[in-house]
């Protein structure tokens, strides 16, 4: 009989991937409200006192990326310095490019519709990178 381990990671509220992933979250959110057809490849990270946002945005609209943060951040309950963390006081640095034209290439039309395809399912393009 053979034997597998299974592992898996849990964490609880107030951890930093919680807080990151509620952050990009957010920014998503904002960003889909605004224009719906943008594509949004970004990624968080926190420390003591820090946030930063980097990635690739493309979107006709403008979303105030340090204000969402700050906003999250406070409704997550991080209010006080003492708590390691404070949204009024954290440095919230961003790192937002374009979207490279290579992504845009695989993602505005998919190899299957290229291919010419007439399933309406393979127009669809899709990627990890927004």
């Amino acid at each position: 009989m053979r034997r597998w381990f299974f592992t898996s990671e849990s964490v609880t509220e107030g951890h930093p991937d919680k807080v990151c992933d509620a952050i990009s979250d957010a920014i998503l959110d904002e960003i889909l409200e605004k224009d719906p057809a943008a594509r949004v490849a970004c990624e968080t990270t926190v420390t003591t006192g820090l946030v930063l946002v980097v990635g690739e945005i493309t979107t006709k609209c403008y979303v105030d990326i340090p204000k969402v943060v700050r906003r999250t951040v406070e409704e997550i309950g991080y209010t006080r310095a003492k708590y390691g963390f404070d949204a009024d006081t954290c440095a919230v640095l961003t790192s937002i490019n374009e979207q490279s034209p290579d992504i845009a290439l695989g993602v505005d039309s998919s190899l299957e519709h290229k291919g010419s395809s007439e399933d309406e399912f393979d127009k669809i393009g899709a990627g990890d990178q927004g």
